[in-house]
């Protein structure tokens, strides 16, 4: 057994459930949060018993005082806190009860006598620990040996009658102090019952947390598993599977509308994938076959052919299948995403100028200008840039009638170019879709003479790589195609 297998192990042991998890750590961060509550309780019900137990002794305390201010000794069975009645010059308790005869204070007092008087009325609390003397096994309260709190007050024996000190046992001179002691059982027995009280409804609560939370996570986690299903039965042969988007508009809802989403994308984007090999497979289809049937013929009749016209046709079809060739590879770099490295700053208005300069207009009676007033600087490569507007001018040159007006202007944070010809122009209706791929709005137009139709969707692809937009602008004459990029601030800051 390797030394990943105990993990492995454990891992197995723990749940593996969303709801299970959620189960457990609802039940841990309850627990937490229940045994936190329990030791505030516990600490405040045992205050609240050591103040009601304070309370009593208290209380028995100054009934004691007014019992030995009226020259009456109490009465054993009638107290229930331990007490003891002291006086000076004398060896044992003048009155003890509660529990404090177990240490057998008519023997000797338990609890130390007053070596001086204080004021009567006057109530003093202090801890006093009382000796270990008597029956331990009559020792019901465990006094003997422990420290406790103590309450006591002293009694004016000198303004009490003859026949009361007399009553009490007591010299006329003697100190007489009155102790109570606090218990603190009873605190203690509150605060061991209230937690045995709290330990039950902690465990049953936890059980009920978890067993609700549970079913709860399952019950909601229902439309996440009809998703999962739905979603594994989606395949590349159909697409076309939706989830069902549950009606409580919760966070589920939104997940499910997601992946409806994601998987329309998805879908589109295979259709246009299938749509694109389609559209390329018929691209190179026809270059080939007209250079295929020119060689076949040739072939079969080599002393008829006109070899220097087969061979032109032959390079003409080639110089066809090699520009198809060169926009579906950079197409395919564009779909990549891929950002451009190290972007230079390109003079628009010089590139519009030069390419202006130097596009062959062959045979054609056109006449190709260029405006502008101003250097256009624009971040980016300079050949995309250059490729963009050959594009543009390329797909002009095929529709002009006479006339081809390249404009480049400064537009605040913008630099906007725009190519308008006099042809015959672009239906509104289809001002989208000229830039989609493959696409020839004139049908009768000969393939050869009509480009990829890939020109357009480039320029477009390229324009976005840059940040900047390319649509068509309506025109009464012509078709205008306006780019839109942003402009690059030089070192002079205009």
């Amino acid at each position: 057994m390797n030394a990943t297998e105990p993990r492995r192990r454990r891992w197995r042991i723990a749940p593996r459930s969303v709801r299970a998890r959620t189960a457990l750590a609802a039940a841990s961060a309850a627990a937490v949060i229940l045994v936190g509550i329990g030791w505030w309780l516990h600490h405040d019900v045992y205050r609240q018993g050591t103040r009601i137990a304070e309370s009593q002794a208290e209380q028995q305390v100054w009934a004691l005082v007014d019992q030995l201010n009226g020259g009456v000794l109490p009465a054993q069975k009638s107290i229930v806190l331990p007490y003891e009645v002291v006086a000076s010059g004398r060896r044992t308790a003048v009155a003890y009860g509660g529990g404090m005869d177990a240490l057998d204070p008519g023997t000797r007092h338990v609890l130390p006598t007053p070596s001086e008087a204080r004021e009567p009325g006057v109530l003093t609390i202090l801890p006093l620990r009382i000796p270990e003397r008597g029956s331990h096994s009559r020792d019901r309260l465990g006094l003997a040996g422990g420290t406790f709190t103590v309450m006591f007050a002293d009694v004016g024996v000198g303004q009490l009658s003859k026949a009361k000190v007399a009553a009490l046992g007591v010299a006329s001179d003697a100190y007489l102090r009155v102790y109570v002691v606090v218990l603190p059982k009873t605190a203690e027995e509150i605060a061991r019952t209230t937690d045995l009280l709290l330990l039950r409804a902690g465990l049953v609560g936890l059980v009920l947390i978890g067993a609700a939370v549970y079913f709860t996570v399952r019950r909601s986690l229902r439309p996440v598993e009809a998703i999962r299903v739905l979603t594994a039965s989606v395949t590349a042969n159909d697409p076309r599977e939706r989830v069902t988007v549950p009606a409580t508009g919760h966070e589920i809802a939104a997940l499910a509308t997601t992946i409806n989403s994601t998987l329309q994308r998805l879908d589109d984007a295979a259709a246009q994938q299938r749509r694109f090999v389609a559209d390329a497979a018929h691209e190179l289809r026809s270059p080939l076959t007209t250079l295929l049937a020119s060689l076949e013929v040739a072939l079969a009749y080599p002393e008829r052919t006109d070899w220097p016209g087969a061979a032109t046709t032959a390079a003409r079809q080639t110089r066809r299948l090699q520009a198809l060739a060169e926009d579906l590879l950079l197409l395919a770099r564009l779909d990549t995403r891929a950002p451009t490295s190290d972007p230079d700053t390109v003079d628009l208005a010089a590139l519009a100028s030069r390419l202006t300069e130097q596009y062959p207009l062959g045979e054609r009676p056109l006449t190709l200008t260029c405006d502008s007033t101003e250097p256009a600087p624009a971040h980016g490569n300079p050949g995309e840039y250059e490729r963009l507007l050959r594009n543009l001018v390329d797909n002009a040159a095929r529709h002009a009638a006479h006339r081809i007006q390249i404009t480049v202007r400064n537009q605040d944070d913008w630099v906007v170019l725009t190519v308008h010809d006099d042809g015959p122009g672009v239906p509104t209706e289809d001002a989208e879709r000229v830039f989609e791929r493959f696409v020839r709005l004139d049908d009768a137009r000969s393939r050869d003479h009509g480009g990829t139709g890939l020109g357009l969707a480039i320029a477009r692809d390229l324009a976005h790589r840059h940040g900047g937009t390319l649509s068509l602008t309506p025109r009464t004459l012509g078709a205008c195609f306006r780019l839109r990029l942003p402009r690059a601030r030089t070192a002079a800051g205009t």
